[in-house]
């Protein structure tokens, strides 16, 4: 039997802590995106540069799925601890060399060849992360409480989305927009960097979860889990395609909308408080009356308020608009994602917890969210409609339901009744 380790509030927190700079160091390339194509990508027409620098920040999602591949079961053999703290620094490593890379104007095209290469290392860093941090909560949660646990792994992801969107505010604020597009976005960045050396302090005194002598290991995935695993792939994929094309929503403000960055960057910050909310209660529920319900639940709220959203903002173009439908669309992502992410990672067993849904995830990540910004920006270049973006979240929706409709309960509430 899989023995469970509760641990304390403040080793729980060294987790997410380290969870949340992770997403906030990849997220910051892709809300500043507008400012970064100026920087690496120049262009007279705006609409190409902002396109080459989404497909670089697509570029790092190729690269998660051999991250997933090659750390998730190396934190099942060694344990979760050592490999979170290799992603970890590799991430801050690759953060720090963005925010001190030369621009195109200094260096040519050495500028973006080497932002394409740490965008590979970020990739590759964040995709081994997931499934060895998602396992480390996991067996630290007592049964009750496993979906609330795991929870804090999409919590943090909006957390990151919160202190991006404040740092973004304040550096809209207090900057000319000449400095802003010049050099502001590299202070973003650099502040996420500063706290590396802490984060990685604290991790290095966690206890390790991981026990390797209980029970034979399992040397490969059986056919009912690998039947998982797709369904776990279009879950997944839908949630991913929902979070990126939300987190589009403040370039969507400001290249489709014409919106100035500090109210874009206010949308975003809401998007991170309300999502943070959506998960924590997604998790807290789940553990209460089932993983599926919830998952269900919150894709079917996603599905009929997505197009009236978007639409919403195309005709109230406002600070108030933006923040309402930021938040809102926020609240439903967040609510439907940790609940997916609880049902996979507990229905696998220990041996290949950390692989499994570090691969699973990558690969949904890769195919669908890395491309979901640069669809949505050509989808309404080509179509000329400013809601194409809800279209095409609503296919995604859809294929999520198609993945849910397989899956069997595995809440702790529900199966050991």
């Amino acid at each position: 039997m899989e023995q469970r380790r509760t641990l304390t509030i403040s080793q729980i927190g060294a987790v997410i802590a380290g969870n949340a700079l992770e997403f906030y160091d990849f997220l910051t390339f892709s809300f500043f995106a507008v400012q970064i194509g100026q920087a690496f990508f120049p262009s007279t027409d705006s609409t190409f540069s902002l396109l080459a620098t989404l497909a670089t920040f697509g570029v790092g999602f190729l690269t998660r799925p051999l991250g997933g591949a090659l750390i998730g079961p190396l934190g099942d053999r060694i344990g979760r601890k050592p490999a979170m703290l290799f992603c970890f620094s590799l991430m801050g490593a690759s953060m720090l060399g963005l925010a001190i890379t030369p621009t195109y104007a200094s260096i040519g095209i050495a500028a973006p060849v080497i932002v394409v290469v740490l965008r590979l290392a970020q990739g590759f860093a964040l995709g081994g992360e997931v499934g060895p941090a998602t396992a480390f909560l996991l067996e630290a949660a007592p049964a009750h409480r496993r979906g609330l646990y795991v929870s804090l792994q999409h919590a943090t992801q909006y957390t990151a989305n919160l202190a991006s969107g404040l740092v973004g505010v304040t550096l809209a604020s207090v900057l000319t927009t000449e400095e802003f597009g010049d050099w502001g976005w590299r202070i973003a960045m650099l502040l996420g960097v500063a706290v590396v050396p802490l984060v990685l302090h604290i991790r290095r005194h966690l206890p390790e979860t991981l026990h390797v002598e209980e029970g034979p290991r399992l040397a490969r995935l059986s056919r009912p889990q690998i039947v998982l695993g797709l369904m776990g792939i279009a879950m997944l994929a839908s949630n991913t395609i929902s979070t990126y094309v939300l987190n589009y929503t403040g370039v969507f403000a400001i290249h489709t909308l014409g919106m100035p960055a500090q109210l874009a960057f206010a949308g975003t910050a809401a998007t991170g408080l309300c999502g943070m909310i959506g998960a924590l209660t997604s998790g807290w529920l789940s553990d209460r009356i089932g993983r599926k319900p919830v998952m269900v639940g919150g894709t079917l709220l996603l599905l009929v308020t997505a197009v009236p959203f978007y639409l919403a903002l195309t005709v109230w173009p406002t600070l108030y608009g933006l923040v309402a439908v930021s938040g809102l669309m926020a609240f439903s992502v967040g609510l439907y994602g940790p609940a997916i992410l609880a049902a996979l990672t507990e229905t696998l067993p220990a041996s290949l917890r950390a692989g499994s849904v570090g691969i699973i995830y990558a690969v949904a990540i890769s195919l669908f969210g890395g491309t979901a910004q640069f669809v949505v920006t050509w989808l309404i270049a080509v179509t000329g409609s400013p809601i194409a973006p809800a279209w095409y979240m609503s296919a995604a929706l859809l294929l999520g339901l198609a993945g849910m409709a397989g899956m069997r309960e595995s809440a702790p509430v529900k199966t050991q009744r």
